[in-house]
């Protein structure tokens, strides 16, 4: 199986090759740049499997870099970890809403990073993820037939409840806060307010179980893994 490949993106040098060293010991080939503008472009000839972005660096930040990647073809499904001094609520949200899969703040614990970063790429390289058919814990859930497999038994769940589940559930281990929630399920066109996610998943979990979909305090859910 050949190497999976991780870009680095940070200005601070020490962080870089700390991160490198780790990461090379566990397996993974690396790239590394040094601000934005060189990170799309490391990421545009290298293909990296994940890219490690820090957000505040010289000439273009992450945020900024991030936008530009979740536009481009062959970047936008590109795993995306944010790694910032920032620990404050607001910004991770931001991150998330970017398009950022996971956010992991400084210093960094490269034991924690590495194990993030595998989780994510498992979940990317997953078998268990087709068009139209999920399985995940005790659920199957088809959206061909719009039904819901737990233990045997059949759930037909309202159209809305079942495209929130499928989401969530096709995005597991991933925070997703309401505005992406309402986007992606319900649209862009159609007025509905924050609230309506949460009626969802109360409904959700009343018919299926409370320990699917959990609560992230201040942002948003997560399907379990």
């Amino acid at each position: 199986m050949s190497k999976q490949t991780i870009l680095v993106v940070d200005d601070e040098r020490d962080i870089l090759d700390l991160i490198e060293y780790n990461l090379k010991i566990e397996g993974f080939n690396v790239l590394k740049a040094e601000n934005g503008q060189e990170g799309i472009t490391k990421a545009k000839e290298g293909r990296p499997d994940l890219i490690l972005l820090d957000i505040m660096m010289p000439k273009m930040d992450g945020l900024e870099a991030v936008e530009i990647m979740r536009v481009d073809k062959d970047l936008k499904k590109t795993p995306i970890i944010f790694l910032t001094a920032k620990s404050d609520e607001r910004t991770e949200i931001e991150c998330l809403n970017k398009g950022g899969d996971d956010y992991i703040t400084k210093p960094i614990s490269t034991i924690k990073l590495v194990s993030r970063i595998k989780a994510i790429l498992r979940r990317l390289n997953s078998s268990e993820l087709t068009a139209n058919r999920l399985e995940v814990h005790d659920l199957q859930i088809d959206k061909d037939r719009y039904i819901v497999l737990k233990a045997g038994r059949e759930h037909h769940l309202p159209r809305k409840e079942f495209e929130l589940l499928f989401y969530l559930a096709s995005r597991k281990g991933r925070v997703l806060d309401r505005q992406v929630l309402l986007s992606k399920v319900w649209g862009d066109n159609v007025y509905v307010v924050d609230r309506t996610v949460d009626v969802h998943v109360r409904k959700i979990r009343e018919k299926l179980g409370n320990h699917y979909i959990e609560t992230v305090k201040g942002v948003g859910y997560r399907f379990k893994e």
